[in-house]
């Protein structure tokens, strides 16, 4: 048996907003949902939604807190009541930047890597070495706004010894999740679209949700 077959691929649920889905997260085994403060999101939670939400995030499940470009005060305000386990930095956050961020909050952190279609394996490389303090590179498609843009980008580019600090994101479903889990193998996906109602962002389809977290496990067992 080789490392491949021993590997787990980790699942990130992302954009929660409704209790339910917290709770449905949690039921299907998801390793981590995320929670958005980034106001103009659709996605966007409040501090006191986002203390309810996280009452159903039972131990062993982490909760991530997602900010663009936030303050040190914002990042004081979510951190100080919210009991996030990680950070996942998705602007234009510099490395020095999101140190003083996590210091801040006492976090360990995630930086998203906007992959743009003029983007080279090399720069990816260039972000990965830049962001080594980051405890994973999340790599997601360059839209407009930050995230949650349901596209997909060129997989081909993230070079295979990235794999291991990999969370791949951008555009994933139930249709591809198995093709990226064999073509990148990344440390964990991240969905967020890609497990929505159709039309209505932040709200959560359980068939969805459930179908992906199935093809995620169906990928790692073959």
């Amino acid at each position: 048996m080789n490392d491949q077959d021993l590997h787990r691929t980790r699942i990130k649920l992302c954009g929660l907003s409704r209790v339910d889905d917290v709770k449905h997260a949690v039921a299907l085994g998801a390793d981590a949902v995320g929670f958005v403060f980034y106001p103009p999101s659709p996605r966007s939670v409040s501090v006191p939604q986002a203390v309810e939400l996280a009452r159903h995030v039972p131990p062993l499940v982490a909760a991530v807190g997602l900010f663009v470009n936030a303050t040190p005060e914002w990042i004081s305000e979510v951190t100080s009541s919210v009991p996030l386990a990680l950070l996942q930095f998705h602007g234009d956050e510099t490395p020095e930047q999101c140190a003083e961020l996590a210091a801040i909050a006492g976090l360990p952190y995630w930086r998203a890597v906007r992959v743009g279609p003029d983007a080279a394996a090399s720069d990816l490389v260039e972000s990965s070495l830049k962001y080594a303090a980051a405890g994973g590179i999340l790599l997601d498609a360059l839209v407009e706004g930050f995230g949650g843009g349901g596209k997909v980008f060129d997989w081909s580019l993230i070079p295979t010894d990235l794999g291991h600090r990999a969370v791949l994101s951008g555009g994933l479903n139930t249709q591809n999740v198995s093709e990226a889990i064999r073509r990148v193998r990344p440390f964990a996906v991240d969905v967020s679209s890609g497990i929505e109602v159709p039309g209505a962002k932040g709200v959560k389809d359980h068939a969805r949700m459930t179908a992906f977290v199935r093809a995620v496990r169906e990928a790692d067992a073959g």
